[in-house]
């Protein structure tokens, strides 16, 4: 009896973390369409200057690329302050930059880690509006026009813009499972923020009043979400905008992409406990419960009851001594025994080239959820720094 309770109360998490929770926002949202609540139009004129902040650890790589792409933004040059901040680089990229006109470049010999890097560089914005993006993405021409449309609403502290994977035929199961990941997260983002506000924001592409900036914490890990939500921590709503973007390419491969798995469910860990006072619903109402359902059980209880579920399952089946074709139990072990099938058949044919990239997602689901526990482990034994190595990416060498 203990087993089949053990049985649902985490077959219940999966399905309310991944399935419930966004059918329950698409019911509100549906609604609040319909009825028009709370609908109120931004100002496309509104022009006010940015600041198009960079930090760049050892990228010289991708200067060339980004620099010319920030350039050809559609927005008054003469209204757009660019800085990157270079801390500890030492493979050229600082004196690349500072071959180019109009950059701001300010450079330390040590390396601090990007926290470190945006508070120190955060002194030297003028710009009423912030923009941070990351070295190795590149953003769509309309991205600040974008952006800064949303600040004409005064209720916004902050934009999140969209990541989008950039797949090729030819890519490896990072790529497939990748691409359909923060498709879905972008989708549930969206709905967020139709809701009430979204619920953090990625480092590739996000503003923020910049007299809104408060100095975090050098050691943390996910600055941009710890940013993102201590502005929603004090009455503003973050905005989520898909018509600004930042494309980047697929990490390299599974193991790749396990790095920033793991380093991202460790500073999820350091997030729970920094922004503990989000818990509290009396204070914040619906953002907590966003919260909750959108990043926490995603960090926490989801991936252990994924991997809890198929062992309890299977002592449930054993005890009954496989008895009963029909046995819901039965059936439903057989269903999780397929997906872990697919799943290592996509670990078997990782980085071949298939055009059947659906048999990846589910070794992909399976990698980041593991990678998941691995990053708790990681927290509490304190050995994830804020400066981190970087994970390959498809294209790069």
């Amino acid at each position: 009896m203990i087993l089949k309770l053990f049985f649902w109360i985490f077959l219940f998490i999966l399905v309310y973390t991944y399935f419930g929770y966004p059918f329950i926002l698409f019911l509100i949202t549906g609604i609040k369409k319909f009825f028009r609540m709370d609908k109120k139009d931004v100002v496309t004129e509104y022009e006010p200057e940015v600041c198009l902040f960079v930090t760049a650890y050892n990228e010289k790589d991708f200067i060339r690329g980004k620099v010319e792409n920030s350039f050809q933004l559609d927005y008054p040059k003469e209204k757009v302050q660019y800085i990157w901040v270079t801390d500890g680089s030492d493979d050229g990229t600082p004196d690349l930059l500072q071959k180019y006109e109009h950059l701001e470049v300010f450079h330390e010999a040590a390396r601090k880690g990007k926290m470190h890097a945006m508070n120190r560089g955060i002194q030297f914005v003028k710009a009423p509006v912030v923009i941070f993006s990351d070295t190795n993405t590149f953003l769509n021409k309309k991205a600040i026009r974008e952006i800064v449309a949303c600040f004409s609403d005064p209720r916004i502290g902050c934009v999140a813009g969209e990541k989008r994977i950039v797949e090729h035929k030819a890519d490896s199961a990072a790529a497939a499972g990748e691409g359909f990941y923060w498709k879905f997260e972008s989708w549930v983002k969206k709905m967020d923020a139709e809701l009430n506000s979204a619920v953090g924001a990625v480092g590739e592409l996000f503003a923020i009043r910049r007299e809104l900036f408060e100095e975090v914490e050098p050691d943390t890990i996910l600055d941009d979400f710890i940013i993102s939500l201590r502005i929603a921590q004090r009455g503003y709503k973050i905005a989520y905008t898909p018509n600004a973007y930042a494309e980047e390419t697929a990490s390299l491969n599974v193991k790749e992409e396990l790095k920033r798995k793991v380093r991202i469910a460790a500073g999820g860990m350091q997030a729970l406990f920094r922004l503990r006072k989000l818990l509290n619903p009396f204070r914040y109402g619906v953002l907590t419960w966003q919260y909750f359902s959108h990043k926490v059980l995603r960090w926490t209880l989801a991936p252990v009851s994924l991997f809890l579920l198929v062992l309890v399952n299977g002592i449930i089946v054993w005890e009954n001594g496989f008895s009963g074709l029909m046995d819901f139990y039965l059936t439903f072990f057989g269903l999780q025994l397929l997906f872990y099938l697919f799943a290592a058949m996509g670990w078997y044919l990782e980085n071949r080239r298939l055009r059947l990239k659906i048999l990846f997602v589910p070794y992909y689901f399976v990698s980041i959820h593991y990678a998941a526990i691995q990053g708790i482990f990681r927290y509490f034994r304190g050995k994830q720094p804020a400066s981190w190595e970087k994970s390959k990416r498809a294209g790069s060498d």
